[in-house]
């Protein structure tokens, strides 16, 4: 068994400083190489490279297994030509020494790119890769760059943003001041990475899927969801109609118009979400499972949460005046009794939705066990 220690060298530097015509082949002729390239360049890491071919051409020979040590070169000024040459070359080593496999050893990421050509003509057992001990973070922050900008996903992520980034700042920088152009440009740059983290791409690339999915299976949540998103802008506008009227640079003042839009905004958004919730529990109704308990739960804890969130900003508000005192059957209710009505109020429809859920698998869980 014979093997080929093929020491490769795409960019034919060891040719053009030696003097020599490739392929070189022995041990003796290789270690001649290595001294007139050693002496011609002695910081080329092809004498690296040539002293690594030496060396696992003699760890075979030390194992009894007959091996052929070759140096190979591209003598072209093009790439193509260069691989063909280097093609060349390997079919005149196979035909004169028909080895049965080789090891390649090269010493950069652009030799390693000739490894399927060799592979077509010739079993490859190995790639031994030789990177200067002094240059090796520079050698593989080069390589892990090269891989980097051949990622088409991790340019898009990276690079895109950033570009756009540099194309902004001089026009940003013309028209208004560093502080503003600055500001502008990080929240450019964040709203990116968040819009490729937090995978809103992909969500929206998906959703004419799915609402094409929903569409032709006839669910009625996608009916729901468009009603709550109709009323979650109606809430929306109201809210913020209701804040704007005490808007000012006041710290109190901002606190106050916050409450106002929650205060007003909060019963349109419970609404919007218990209609999209209640289409999301018809669907599951409708379907051959029967409805799961977290979506008989969902409707109830929406109308908790929405008086809980009320109450509370009721509460700020008729504190400041900005609300009278509640009336609930002919009696008035100061700001603290108001907040724990709301409060027991959404306890209390909490605790039910969670009883009607239970109740609900329990029946079903009775019914399973009488058909089985």
């Amino acid at each position: 068994m014979t093997t080929l220690v093929l020491c490769v060298d795409r960019s034919n530097d060891i040719g053009r400083k030696a003097g020599l015509p490739t392929p070189v082949v022995g041990w003796e002729a290789v270690r001649s190489l290595v001294t007139e390239v050693g002496l011609a360049d002695p910081e080329d890491s092809n004498v690296n490279c040539l002293l690594e071919a030496l060396r696992v051409a003699r760890d075979l020979r030390d194992e009894h297994e007959e091996s052929v040590v070759a140096v190979v070169s591209g003598a072209s000024e093009t790439l193509v030509g260069a691989d063909r040459s280097l093609a060349a070359q390997v079919d005149e080593l196979v035909a004169e020494y028909d080895p049965d496999s080789t090891i390649v050893v090269v010493d950069s990421a652009g030799d390693e790119r000739v490894v399927p050509v060799i592979e077509s003509r010739l079993r490859v057992d190995s790639v031994d890769r030789v990177v200067v001990r002094q240059a090796h973070d520079i050698e593989s922050t080069y390589y892990l760059l090269k891989q980097f900008l051949a990622d088409e996903e991790l340019r898009s992520t990276v690079l895109v943003p950033l570009g756009v980034t540099l194309l902004l700042m001089p026009l940003l920088l013309t028209q208004f001041s560093p502080a503003v152009a600055l500001s502008g440009l990080a929240s450019v740059l964040g709203a990116a990475l968040l819009y490729k983290g937090l995978g809103v791409d992909q969500f929206l690339a998906e959703s004419p899927d799915r609402i094409r999915d929903a569409l032709y299976s006839g669910q009625v949540s996608v009916v729901t969801y468009v009603v709550g998103a109709g009323l979650t802008l109606v809430g929306s506008f109201l809210g913020a109609l209701s804040a704007t009227q005490r808007a000012g640079g006041d710290a109190g003042v901002t606190f106050v118009s916050a409450m106002l839009f929650v205060y007003y905004a909060v019963p349109w958004l419970a609404l919007a979400a218990l209609t999209a919730s209640a289409g999301r529990l018809i669907d599951e109704l409708l379907g051959a499972g029967g409805a799961r308990r977290q979506y008989m739960n969902l409707p109830f804890g929406v109308v908790a949460l929405g008086l809980v969130v009320r109450g509370f900003a009721g509460w700020f508000l008729q504190r400041e005046g900005i609300l009278g005192d509640a009336l609930v059957l002919g009696w008035s209710l100061s700001a603290r009794q108001r907040l724990a009505l709301f409060i027991v109020v959404g306890i209390v429809v909490s605790v039910v939705g969670v009883r009607a859920a239970a109740t609900m698998s329990e029946n079903e869980a009775l019914e399973e066990a009488v058909e089985q």
